[in-house]
């Protein structure tokens, strides 16, 4: 009898962990999302992300510059991946703390002449990596779309001494829609 018992505690026990790692067919695993902040800094930005579970993803993101001679930025192009780690109750929202990447184009390092006052650059592009940590929050709507703010920051690794900066900033406030 207690072999009985004890056979449908265990049968009980695989069963609910089965019904917790079975996912809503209605979930929706992947997003794009844009980064408002991007155009008033003369810029684009667009990213991906896939969610592996209801806490964790995996996302891409490309950022371009049209023109740094504006905005005097020293960045032309960057791709960043990231891991991302939730703390909301809902599926991929809420807080996150994110690890990140960056594999960015950037101008070499500037000289300036004292005598007439010129600039120029000793490298003019200079493929660099950086890894950084950051954080932020996503807010889901029931019909997919979607509102986030983050921020990032972190240390270029490879090839800091051929550019006049040693790290990295990402930022921005993004709407996009999980599909």
């Amino acid at each position: 009898m207690k072999k009985n018992y004890l056979l449908l505690i265990i049968l009980f026990a695989f069963y609910s962990v089965n019904a917790q790692n079975e996912t809503d067919p209605y979930q929706k695993n992947n997003e794009v999302k844009l980064n408002a902040l991007a155009p008033l800094l003369q810029s684009f930005q667009i990213n991906y992300e896939r969610h592996l579970n209801n806490n964790s993803s995996l996302g891409l993101s490309f950022y371009y510059v049209f023109d740094n001679t504006k905005n005097e930025k020293d960045l032309n192009y960057s791709i960043s991946p990231y891991y991302r780690r939730y703390f909301g109750k809902k599926y991929a929202s809420g807080w996150f703390v994110e690890g990140f990447g960056m594999l960015a184009s950037t101008d070499g390092k500037k000289i300036y002449t004292s005598d007439d006052h010129s600039i120029y650059t000793e490298n003019p592009d200079v493929i660099n990596f950086a890894l950084g940590a950051g954080g932020g929050w996503k807010w889901v709507s029931k019909s997919g779309f979607l509102f986030e703010a983050n921020v990032g920051y972190g240390g270029i690794i490879i090839n800091a001494d051929k550019t006049d900066h040693t790290i990295v900033a990402k930022f921005g406030l993004s709407v996009g829609y999980l599909f």
